[in-house]
Formats: C-alpha cells, sequence, structure tokens
C-alpha cells in the first residue's frame, strides 16, 4: 500500500530478528528508509494520533495530483487534517490503522 501510493520499493525484509518480523520501504541510493515491524511475541496495536504525521511535498500540480490518487486507490482514505494548516494547499491520508500522511502541493524550504 506505502510503496504503490508512494512510489517505493521494497529494500530489504527480515524475517525472526530477535523475535522481529519487517519491512524497509525506500528509494534506491537514498539515505533514508521507511521500517514497519511487527514483533511475533508481543503484538503491539495500532496507536496512531491525528498529531503524527508523514509529510511529503510535490510542488508540481500534475505530480501532486496523481500521488494523491495513487493514495486513494490503494486504500488510503482522504480524511480532513487535525491541523488545518494542511488542509490549505495539501491532502492528508489515513491507512487502515489510522496512520496519516499528508501530500502537500508546495515545495519543502527548511
Amino acid at each position: 500500500m506505502y510503496c504503490a501510493a508512494l512510489n517505493l520499493i521494497v529494500l530489504a525484509r527480515f524475517q525472526d530478528h530477535h523475535g522481529f518480523d519487517g519491512v524497509m520501504l525506500g528509494c534506491a541510493g537514498m539515505d533514508y528508509h521507511f521500517e514497519f515491524t511487527q514483533c511475533r511475541e508481543h503484538p503491539v496495536a495500532a496507536s496512531p494520533t491525528h498529531e503524527d504525521l508523514l509529510v511529503f511535498y510535490a510542488p508540481d500540480r500534475e505530480a501532486w495530483e496523481s500521488a494523491c490518487k495513487r493514495f486513494v486507490d490503494n486504500g488510503f482514505v482522504q480524511v480532513k487534517s487535525f491541523n488545518p494548516y494542511w488542509d490549505v494547499s495539501g491532502r492528508t491520508f489515513a491507512d487502515p490503522d489510522g496512520y496519516r500522511v499528508v501530500m502537500q502541493n508546495t515545495a519543502w524550504s527548511s
């Protein structure tokens, strides 16, 4: 779901590494990845909050609209953002566990 929505690839997987299974998603050659893990012995319930966000910036309108469509097409649900700032130039999407991703239609500036 995250791979298809964000154009990511599976960089690596592991099983039973000290009781954990996991998958790392990202883009080849980048200095980051997203790691999703599951503990075999102590299942943990999802505990997202409305303020826990992954934010991605797509300043090109066509690319942004395409990304927003991929989120919906891959099982995310568009939701109203808890912080109204993100609804001005972006859209917020929730995965089935309630974790949120913002697609912002602006350029990132630090």
